[in-house]
């Protein structure tokens, strides 16, 4: 037996059978990714196992969590320019052009995450074994960062399952699980756990033919054919991303149809497009972005806090979303309310929730066993977290908490979802008082990552990092806010909509307000945004804000609310519905466009985030970022209102704002902290003005 040592990141164990195994196991990490020292390693010991002669080779994952979850992001930031680029990733496609020419069979063996590069190796393997269980996940979502597969994932994968399911996979950026992967031909095999090492020797010792695409996805890729289907893939990427702000699906399509039937010719192309995007803004903003949801996860990597069950009070749309998501995740739940007329909606929810997400008929039953209905609240006695999703009303909620608070365990975190109101506000009725701590879910919950953890002066440290800690074990993104008005994402987001709101009243038509937000890069355009959140709803929170920030709300909104024009849930607001559907309005052809329409909604939307800086309601401008991207989409391949105000320059910016202020009004002065945003003192201000 020829065994080396455990503590490298891979090493390679040669059994009885003469079958080699070699395990990833990456130091210092709890996820193996490809870094390029990975990479060199690996191929160095595909040499060496060459020289040895086994039978096979079996690639496996010691990290519990997956198999190979990428390549090292933080790699690809570090890259300067083109060449660099083109380098690594041309010795990544050799090193797998190694592993794909070995003279034994060999097999991935996958559990938990096998994306990117992880997936590029797979596909480089003579076979693929799947773990048949959900954390199985399978994909290449290179788009997401701004690229596409580079190691030879689109010359491999188009060939083996065709190019529908090849380019489906690429373009989207999504993941499958295994049972998925099989149906579509990219693993031979899905099995349960403890058939996978005996599936894997077996495939050695006596290995059967590679499994080939049918002849229908053969004929897919063929020259004749390849210009329909580029166009029909064109037009499906264009629904969701414009060739501007996302080139990678676009590249990729076209690389594809020059070269799909040439595998050689379209590794050739794919680092050199690969290369090309991957130094570009767009890429770099993205991978930005991705480290930023790095960053937000690792916050609540060393919680020791381990809730079971979660009783939320309020089973409107939030709370009973909220209700929904924990159970998905694992958690006991008990949804209260005032009757179980009143829950009997949310559960509904769930039961749809449950079914597109786990799909499995057992797994569905077992969430929703999970989801126990509760209204006369008794569920708050066992529950590790108790959540109020209750309207936003301050008396109604220090009500429902002096009732809470005494029937709860001592350890349990109390969390509110206000969406604006201050902790000072609402905890003055507790006995322990710091025990309070905000949980801002975003509408829609299953979509929304981004959870805002509420906390002031007040609040208590183990409170705060236990709601952290709870926040990632749903799988949601944690961002520690201090209690201000409106939070972070509400009080920038606010002043934004509002002003799209000034802009309706003074005539601008709102098809050509949402298009200039759609043209930035926004994911929806701000008044199709209010009314989708609920003008009664918008004006609750501008309402707030307006109180505790002096600020002022267009009577526009107001009259909308009276007439009972809601938006989508009236089936009129800013826009007509019809079933749900909103109804575009036609921009006059006589409407002359003006660039200074997203200027306005865009620098209240960048003024605010200064204010929010200035007064300390995040700690730095990387997670002022990541709540802005991740909370309400903004672009992001600008890379975040802070980062885009250094890249257009804060100087240019803050003049744009004394312009408008100038002409529109005090809501457009510029905050003090544009001082330090823009490098200059007020002294160095008074000089140049």
């Amino acid at each position: 037996m020829d065994e080396q040592s455990k503590d490298a990141d891979l090493y390679s164990v040669i059994d009885a059978d003469n079958v080699a195994w070699l395990h990833f196991n990456k130091r210092d990490s709890s996820t193996n990714v490809l870094s390029a020292e990975i990479l060199e390693t690996f191929y160095a010991e595909l040499l060496r196992l060459v020289e040895l002669s086994p039978r096979g080779l079996v690639l496996l994952s010691d990290k519990a969590n997956g198999f190979i979850a990428g390549a090292d992001v933080h790699e690809f930031a570090r890259l300067e320019n083109h060449d660099q680029a083109l380098a690594a990733i041309q010795r990544g496609q050799e090193v797998f052009d190694r592993l794909a020419a070995l003279p034994f069979p060999s097999v991935a063996l996958i559990h938990g995450f096998c994306l990117g590069g992880g997936l590029e190796m797979a596909l480089a393997c003579r076979y693929r074994i799947a773990r048949d269980d959900a954390s199985t996940r399978l994909g290449l979502p290179e788009v997401r960062l701004g690229i596409h597969p580079g190691f030879g994932g689109s010359a491999r994968l188009v060939p083996l399952v065709g190019a529908p399911h090849a380019m489906d996979l690429m373009l989207s950026g999504r993941s499958i699980d295994g049972r998925a992967a099989k149906r579509r031909g990219i693993v031979d095999y899905v099995l349960p756990e403890r058939h996978l090492k005996d599936a894997a020797r077996q495939l050695i010792l006596d290995p059967p033919f590679p499994h080939r695409a049918t002849h229908l996805q053969r004929l897919s890729n063929h020259a004749w054919i390849r210009p329909a289907l580029a166009g029909l893939f064109r037009r499906q990427v264009a629904k969701k991303a414009r060739p501007e702000h996302y080139p990678a699906p676009y590249a990729l399509i076209d690389l594809w149809r020059e070269h799909g039937d040439d595998p050689r010719a379209m590794m050739h192309a794919e680092a050199a497009s690969v290369a090309d995007l991957i130094v570009s803004p767009t890429a770099q903003n993205l991978i930005r972005a991705f480290q930023l949801q790095e960053t937000l996860k690792s916050l609540g990597r060393d919680s020791r806090f381990r809730p079971r069950h979660v009783h939320v009070v309020g089973a409107g749309i939030m709370g009973g979303d909220i209700a929904a998501w924990c159970a998905l995740r694992g958690l006991r739940v008990t949804l209260a309310d005032q009757s179980p007329e009143r829950i009997a909606p949310a559960v509904k929810r769930a039961a749809a929730l449950f079914k597109a997400k786990l799909k499995r008929p057992q797994a569905v039953q077992a969430a929703m066993d999970r989801l126990m209905p509760d209204h006369r609240g008794l569920g708050v006695a066992y529950a590790d977290v108790v959540i109020e999703a209750i309207f936003e009303d301050a008396g109604a909620k220090r009500e429902l908490y002096r009732h809470l608070e005494p029937r709860m365990q001592e350890h349990a975190v109390l969390a509110t979802n206000t969406s604006s109101l201050p902790l000072q506000e609402l905890r003055e009725v507790l006995q322990r008082p710091d025990r309070l701590v905000g949980l801002h879910f975003f509408n829609p919950v299953a979509k929304m990552q981004l959870v805002e953890i509420v906390r002031d002066e007040n609040t208590d440290e183990t409170c705060v990092k236990r709601a952290i800690g709870f926040t990632r074990l749903i799988d949601r993104l944690p961002l520690p806010v201090r209690s201000t008005p409106g939070f972070l994402i509400n009080r920038i987001l606010m002043p934004y909509l509002l002003e799209a709101v000034e802009l309706e009243t003074e005539g601008v038509p709102t098809s050509e307000i949402d298009r200039q937000a759609l043209a930035f890069g926004m994911p929806m355009g701000p008044i199709e945004l209010a009314d989708t959140v609920g003008l009664d709803i918008c004006l609750h929170v501008a309402e707030i804000l307006a109180t505790h920030l002096d600020s002022t709300v267009p009577q526009r909104l107001r009259d909308l609310v009276a007439r009972g024009r809601l938006g989508r849930k009236s089936g009129h607001g800013f826009y007509r519905y019809n079933k749900g559907k909103m109804v575009k309005q036609k921009i006059p052809r006589s409407y002359q466009s003006d660039a200074a329409i997203m200027d306005r909604m865009l620098l209240r939307m960048l003024n605010e985030a200064v204010a929010c800086l200035r007064e300390g309601v995040v700690t730095d401008t990387d997670r002022l970022d990541a709540g802005m991207i991740y909370g309400t989409g903004f672009a992001p391949f600008r890379g975040g209102p802070c980062h885009y105000i250094r890249s257009v320059g804060a100087d240019i910016l803050y003049q744009k704002l004394q312009a408008l202020e100038q002409s529109h009004g005090a809501r457009f002065r510029p905050d003090a902290g544009w001082d330090e945003m823009a490098g200059f003192t007020p002294a160095d201000e008074e000089t140049e003005h």
